[in-house]
C-alpha cells in the first residue's frame, strides 16, 4: 500500500480488483453484509476557501494535478452507470469545496443528462454560492446542504482561519431565491462553539433551513481529535433542551443519518448524526468517489478501487460496474472507532470529501 500524506494519495491505491467470490448476482451495489449502497457522494476537489480545524490543515491540502482529477465528462459517465447500471438513486458533489471548480456548471449539466430525473446535491460552505446558485439550478442541481457551525463571527474565524461568515450567509439567501431546497445546513459540534448552537438552531427555523448537527470524526488533519473531548449527542441535546422543547421522531429513512427531533412541538426539527456515539453504520447506503477517480466505500476504510484508469484506458461500462460492485462487495462492517485496533484514515475529511 502507498503512504498517504495530509489526505490526499501521493501514489494511488489497488493493484487490482477486490475478490468478489461469494457476492450474489445481482446488479446493485451490495456487501458482504447485506447493505446495498444507492447514496453516491463524489468528491470534485481538494482545495477549498476554508481552513476548518476539523478537517484541513491550516496550510490546506496539497493542490492535486488538473489531469489527475476527474473531468466533467469523466464524472457524468460515472454516475450514468452508477445510476442505469448500479442502483444508485441520488448523487451528491463535495470537496474539498465543489464551489473552487470553474467547470461545476458543467459537471452538474453532465451529470443531470447522463441520469435524468436523478436528485443532484451539493455540498458547500457556500461562499460564492449567491452568483453561481441559478446556473447551477438551471444545470439540474436540485438542492444544496451549507456548512455552517455558528453565527458568532469571531468563533466563525477561528474555526474556519478566515473571517467569511458574511459570504456564506449571503450563500444561504442566494440559495433560497433559487429554490434549492430543502436547504439543510450542517453544523459540526466542538466545544468552543457548543452554546452557540441555540441560536443558530433559531436562526436556521426563521431562515427556512433545516438544520443538522455533527458530531466531530477523527478525520482530523492536525490529528488533534480524542473522544473524551468531542462534544457528543447527548450533550448537545442538553444545551438544546435548556432553550427548546425536544421530542425525538427518530429517523425519517433507516439509511438517513441523522436522528430527528421536533422543536416546540414541530413542524421544524433538528437532526444529529452522532457518527461516533451512536454509529449507524449497519444501515449505510453509501459509496464515494473520491476527486482523483478512485472508489471508497467507508469514511473510514482506507482501500480504495481506481476507476480513473478504466475510463482513461478505454474500459467500457460494463466492466467499470463490475470493478465498482467488487468494491463494494469488500466494504467492512463499519468504522470501529470504539475498537481497541482503531487506526485513523490516511485521508482527512478534505481528502475524501463530506
Amino acid at each position: 500500500m502507498a503512504a498517504i500524506a495530509l489526505g490526499i494519495p501521493a501514489v494511488r491505491r489497488g493493484g487490482g480488483v477486490p475478490s468478489i467470490e461469494g457476492r450474489p448476482d445481482v446488479p446493485g451495489l451490495v456487501d458482504r453484509f447485506g447493505r446495498v449502497a444507492h447514496d453516491l457522494r463524489i468528491s470534485i476537489t481538494s482545495a477549498c476557501s476554508l481552513r476548518c480545524t476539523y478537517c484541513m490543515p491550516a496550510e490546506g491540502l496539497p493542490v492535486i494535478p488538473r489531469d489527475e482529477l476527474l473531468s466533467a465528462d469523466e464524472i457524468g459517465r460515472l454516475v450514468g452507470i452508477a445510476v442505469r447500471d448500479l442502483g444508485v438513486r441520488e448523487v451528491r458533489f463535495t470537496g474539498g469545496e465543489p464551489l473552487t471548480r470553474g467547470d461545476l456548471v458543467e459537471i452538474i449539466r453532465r451529470s443531470a443528462e447522463a441520469a435524468p430525473g436523478t436528485p443532484l446535491a451539493l455540498t458547500t460552505n457556500g461562499i460564492g454560492l449567491d452568483k453561481r446558485a441559478e446556473a447551477l439550478r438551471d444545470a439540474g442541481l436540485t438542492r444544496v446542504n451549507v456548512s455552517l457551525d455558528t453565527l458568532d463571527r469571531e468563533h466563525f474565524a477561528r474555526l474556519t482561519r478566515r473571517d467569511r461568515l458574511p459570504a456564506v450567509l449571503a450563500g444561504i439567501a442566494g440559495a433560497h431565491r433559487a429554490g434549492l431546497g430543502p436547504l439543510k445546513v450542517n453544523a459540526v459540534l466542538m466545544q468552543q462553539t457548543l452554546h452557540d448552537a441555540p441560536e443558530l438552531l433559531a436562526w436556521a427555523i426563521e431562515h427556512g433551513c433545516r438544520l443538522r448537527f455533527i458530531e466531530q470524526m477523527p478525520l482530523d488533519a492536525d490529528e488533534a481529535w480524542r473522544r473524551e473531548n468531542m462534544v457528543d449527542a447527548d450533550e448537545l441535546l442538553g444545551v438544546l433542551g435548556a432553550r427548546f422543547a425536544l421530542t425525538p421522531v427518530g429517523r425519517e429513512d433507516p439509511a438517513a443519518p441523522a436522528e430527528e427531533w421536533l422543536v416546540d412541538g414541530g413542524p421544524a426539527t433538528v437532526g444529529i448524526i452522532a457518527s461516533v456515539t451512536r454509529p449507524f453504520c449497519g444501515a449505510c447506503d453509501r459509496t464515494r468517489l473520491t476527486a482523483e477517480g478512485s472508489v471508497r466505500s467507508c469514511l473510514f476504510g482506507d482501500d480504495e478501487t481506481d476507476l480513473r484508469g478504466l475510463l482513461r484506458g478505454g474500459a467500457g461500462d460494463d466492466e467499470i460496474a463490475d470493478v465498482w460492485r467488487a468494491a463494494m462487495w469488500a466494504k467492512k462492517a463499519g468504522h470501529g472507532i470504539d475498537d481497541v485496533d482503531f487506526v485513523r484514515p490516511l485521508r482527512t475529511m478534505g481528502g475524501i470529501g463530506g
